[in-house]
């Protein structure tokens, strides 16, 4: 599934809006999204995704890009074969689509902070 449109506190997948954080992959979106501590991302933040076992993630921080990836996020999705890649909302939602053409949608997961 494709996203369709990122704006602050809103996100546009396959026709459906969203105004919560969200996760994607293939052709599930799993929103209501809430990291256990806040603006920063934890290993434990992640089951979802790293159940589904892609290929690589992709991080969207925020339009500002507050959201941050902890140390023990980075190492933890590392030593699952699981590649990374992080930048602001607006960015990651773009080289979500990117990536998506190119690799499927069996092999990109994305996790989307849709505010700050």
């Amino acid at each position: 599934m494709l996203i369709e449109s990122y704006s602050f506190g809103r996100m546009v997948i396959a026709g459906e809006e969203y105004r919560d954080d969200l996760m994607i992959f293939g052709r599930e979106v799993s929103s209501d999204w809430v990291r256990k501590r806040g603006h920063q991302l934890h290993p434990e933040d992640l089951t979802w995704i790293t159940r589904k076992d892609p290929d690589l993630l992709i991080v969207g921080t925020g339009s500002s890009g507050r959201m941050t990836v902890s140390d023990e996020s980075r190492s933890f999705l590392e030593d699952q074969d699981i590649d990374l890649w992080i930048g602001n909302t607006d960015e990651a939602s773009e080289y979500y689509n990117v990536k998506f053409e190119e690799e499927g949608e069996e092999r990109i997961a994305g996790a989307f902070h849709l505010t700050c």
